[in-house]
């Protein structure tokens, strides 16, 4: 059989040794490759691969000394340079318009919008985007009117702060001091009670936490809460509805509601109300004592 010249050199084809037959179970690819003997995963044998030598670590070890040393050495000096950083940044959007030049506050009350400006301290022609709006949106609800704020920025040079107020359920009058208070019987802080006279007014200890229960009652009675002067708690347990000609309504300290209803019908026969009365006495269930006026 000829040879085969390969590199100028001959090479008899038949001479070449032939490959020994793969073993059994390792099929056409080849040997299978051996196993980790010491049983380190793939990621840890990876680690292995890293160049730890004494050198490598020298150096790492110089380059961490040699940051905390211009820390060290720059002192206060690192803060300002990060100041600085952050008013270069601040001077470069204000060069692009996003500056702050408008404010709208939204849901809020003549009387509590000039508090919520004072709580937001931003000035007109700063950095828009540089407003912390989880800071002002604190800042806002710490506002004794607010009940609830959010703050949206809106590019390029507006800041819209959404409130919501406490509502204002009546006045409290107790121990010489009026407050205005709000659905859960709270007094809201800086409101100013003369502002408010149309609010129903509620007197006496415990009036306060009570009244949420007792107003509702009354409102869907017009013609009655067009005669109320004031709702009188009397030892922290019942109402006395005093009119505005000077009557007395005794309420019970329990069914109120059922006592009120007894009232009503009362009232559509006989148009009680309209007649005048010193008192009317609905504390006991079932019975109206009613005691008519002077000029009755």
């Amino acid at each position: 059989m000829p040879a085969v010249v390969r590199g100028g050199r001959r090479a008899n084809v038949a001479s070449a040794p032939k490959r020994s037959a793969a073993p059994k179970g390792q099929g056409a690819r080849g040997r299978a490759a051996p196993r980790n003997q010491g049983g380190v995963p793939g990621k840890m044998a990876a680690l292995g691969k890293l160049d730890l030598t004494p050198r490598a670590v020298v150096l790492s070890i110089c380059a961490g000394v040699g940051v905390l040393a211009l820390v060290l050495a720059t002192g206060a000096r690192a803060e300002r340079i990060g100041q600085s950083v952050s008013h270069g940044v601040d001077q470069i959007t204000t060069g692009m318009g996003l500056k702050l030049r408008r404010v709208h506050i939204t849901g809020a009350s003549a009387e509590a919008t000039p508090s919520i400006q004072r709580a937001l301290q931003v000035q007109s022609g700063q950095p828009i985007t540089s407003l912390d709006l989880d800071a002002l949106q604190a800042s806002v609800q710490s506002v004794g009117w607010v009940r609830e704020a959010r703050v949206v920025r809106l590019l390029p040079d507006t800041l819209i702060v959404e409130v919501k107020e406490h509502d204002r359920l009546a006045v409290w009058q107790t121990r010489g001091q009026t407050y205005v208070i709000d659905g859960e019987g709270r007094a809201i802080p800086g409101a100013d009670a003369g502002r408010y006279p149309n609010l129903p007014l509620v007197v006496g200890k415990g009036a306060d936490t009570a009244a949420k229960d007792i107003l509702p009652l009354l409102a869907e009675r017009p013609r009655l809460m067009s005669r109320v002067d004031a709702l009188v708690r009397v030892d922290e347990r019942r109402w006395d509805l005093r009119l505005r000609d000077g009557g007395i309504i005794q309420l019970p300290a329990v069914k109120q509601e059922a006592a009120l209803i007894q009232l009503d019908a009362l009232d559509q026969r006989e148009r009680l109300l309209e007649l005048g009365f010193a008192r009317i006495d609905l504390r006991t269930e079932g019975q109206v004592a009613v005691r008519p006026g002077a000029g009755a």
